[in-house]
């Protein structure tokens, strides 16, 4: 996903884009540029690269004034990262600026169109035939072979290009004609509006204008935005009319900074016991044996009238949805299925009467998943969902869910989210048990267990210089394998990609048990394998797994409980966790595998919160 702000009103706009777009970096990072409209000319500045490492110089060499401007940074999806490419684009007469997130499926077909009528481009993308496609119609409709029923022209004009757009898109607009416009306009790639005094702002992500104000318009798909600095109007392409809610954000300008850490990813390892108790709190119901939530906006008779649970998810999410599956099915005695949520979309997976779609996502914005979604609403079924991000299209589009309350997670490699998502999941798994064959001493013991945590991880993060020592041992190393069984099996999947994402290192995640069957032929003295051993109901059997590694002298870092001595006889490093119940198990380990991950990858000298060909929110298939 890439990164879009826009700025109208009195002050000079380019500090503001530039603040802005830094604050959108981890959504997109291989170039950046601004467009800024003054005395009725467009002066764009646009390069390749890591914004201060381009666009912030080139900006101090040839310095940009206007009150109006649009900027963005782009995650290369048509067309190399390279400084023609770089957004924003114009049109064929210069008069009209666009930038724009999302991918224009027909942007071939229109393209050649336009070539015929004598346009030439500079680009290799479909945005810049978007900024054509948009001048061709503002030109026709100035030449008054259209009235302008949607505002004025240039709405007009961006209306009558969209209705030709197959795609998905997060655009902003702005023209030399109407030097205190912006036009702005969605479908599948989030866009809202930030509402100030005497100026407005346009952004694909909150983060961007939350230093300016906490009033926020989410748009919807198809929305279409005209803002100014003393108004906004909004109309829908489907209906001519909109749905316009005006909401406050829930976090300050101090919770999306990074702080006295090095990086994001760090910072938010750190949040996480603040996170699991935000997870926790007003959720747990020691009186009632269970856990309670406000938005699920389903009758104890409906719960308790569910035959059957798909979770969909992708990435991080779908490695979380794995522990959800062994919860519910453990605790509810309800079967769970897990979809990659792309696939589900794709095939045509039976759904019985009663079945409910559960989808994870911490953006709330995930394309696949926000299918899934509307998918499963198109067949009839009822699709709950646990997001992070309220006001996000899946939290407006859901039949109900439940909020993370994590806070703005900055870092493209999940942390902070996918631990708060495990934590609600084992909230939901008492919450539909209790409905049903769950027994109120089970849920109090699990309920205590939840209420330890936070302390339990405060704990496992003052071990951060052993797994600081432990990272820098095996940095080099080629390969890794992640092993575990039952809970911990999904947080083994999670581990390995957690390492691939940051650090570049060719890992992969195992059930323990299944190395006999293949995988183990890898294993050599060059190999290192992190075992989550917990004394859990596997312990013996997964002690047994780990013995045949050791037996190929394949080195072992090892995730055990506190107190078993027996590990360090086996395992070349051992890290300790804090004793507790087997089903929380997974949120435990999670945080030290983070912590290893994370000091490879700064051990190698990767970019950890801006790992290479990664954006933080995959919003186009």
């Amino acid at each position: 996903m890439c990164g879009i702000i826009g700025y109208v009103g009195k002050k000079t706009a380019s500090p503001i884009l530039l603040e802005g777009l830094r604050r959108l970096e981890y959504r997109g990072y291989d170039s950046a540029g601004v467009a800024v409209l003054r005395d009725a000319s467009l002066l764009v500045r646009k390069k390749k690269g890591k914004i201060d490492e381009g666009l912030a110089r080139v900006l101090k060499a040839e310095p940009v004034a206007g009150c109006l401007g649009i900027g963005h940074t782009r995650w290369a999806t048509h067309g190399v990262p390279a400084d023609e490419n770089s957004h924003p684009h114009l049109d064929a007469g210069g008069k009209i600026a666009v930038v724009h997130n999302g991918v224009i499926e027909n942007y071939d077909a229109l393209k050649q169109r336009l070539l015929r009528a004598g346009h030439k481009f500079l680009s290799n993308t479909d945005t810049e035939v978007l900024a054509h496609l948009i001048g061709e119609h503002y030109r026709q409709n100035k030449n008054g072979k259209r009235k302008a029923e949607s505002g004025n022209e240039l709405t007009q004009a961006v209306c009558d290009a969209l209705r030709e757009v197959i795609g998905t898109y997060g655009l902003a607009v702005i023209c030399t004609d109407f030097p205190n416009t912006i036009v702005g306009a969605r479908r599948g790639s989030p866009l809202i509006i930030g509402i100030g005094q005497e100026e407005n702002f346009l952004a694909s992500d909150a983060n961007a204008i939350v230093a300016h104000t906490k009033k926020v318009v989410y748009l919807n798909d198809y929305d279409v935005a005209t803002i100014t600095p003393e108004r906004f109007d909004v109309l829908n392409l489907g209906t001519d009319t909109a749905n316009v809610q005006i909401s406050n954000l829930e976090f300050s300008q101090e919770d999306a900074a990074r702080g006295r850490h090095a990086h994001f990813m760090l910072k938010e390892i750190y949040e996480q016991p603040q996170t699991v108790l935000n997870a926790l709190r007003g959720r747990l119901d020691f009186e009632g044996a269970t856990s309670k939530f406000g938005g699920l906006n389903m009758t104890a008779a409906e719960l308790r009238g569910i035959d059957r649970i798909v979770i969909a998810a992708s990435g991080t999410s779908w490695h979380a949805a794995l522990v959800g599956e062994y919860l519910i099915e453990e605790l509810a005695q309800l079967p769970v299925e897990v979809e990659f949520a792309h696939e589900f979309c794709y095939r045509n997976c039976p759904l019985e009467k009663n079945t409910v779609l559960l989808v994870l996502s911490q953006s709330g914005e995930t394309a696949d998943t926000l299918a899934a979604l509307r998918e499963a609403k198109r067949r009839g079924h009822r699709a709950l969902a646990i997001v992070n991000v309220v006001g996000s299209t899946i939290a407006r589009e859901s039949d109900g869910g439940i909020y993370m309350h994590a806070g703005p997670e900055i870092g493209v490699a999940s942390t902070k989210a996918f631990v708060s998502t495990i934590t609600i999941l084992t909230l939901l798994a008492i919450h539909l048990g209790r409905m049903r064959q769950l027994s109120a001493n089970r849920a109090k013991e699990i309920l205590r267990g939840l209420e330890a945590l936070p302390k339990q991880i405060e704990s496992i993060l003052a071990q951060n210089n052993s797994l600081k020592k432990i990272a820098k041992k095996y940095a080099r190393a080629d390969d890794f394998f992640f092993l575990g069984r039952g809970y911990t099996f999904p947080i083994a999947l999670e581990g390995a990609l957690k390492l691939k994402e940051i650090s570049y290192i060719h890992a992969e995640g195992y059930s323990a048990a299944e190395m006999k069957h293949g995988p183990i032929a890898l294993i050599d003295e060059k190999t290192p394998t992190v075992f989550l051993v917990p004394q859990d109901a596997m312990y013996d059997k997964t002690m047994a797994n780990l013995a045949m590694i050791r037996a190929r002298k394949g080195p072992i870092i090892a995730f055990a409980t506190e107190g078993d001595k027996a590990i360090k006889k086996v395992a070349n490093d051992v890290i300790y966790l804090p004793k507790t119940l087997d089903l929380l198990n997974p949120i435990l380990a999670s945080v030290p595998l983070q912590l290893f991950a994370y000091h490879i990858a700064v051990a190698r000298g990767c970019d950890v919160d801006k790992p290479r060909n990664l954006a933080k929110s995959v919003t186009v298939e």
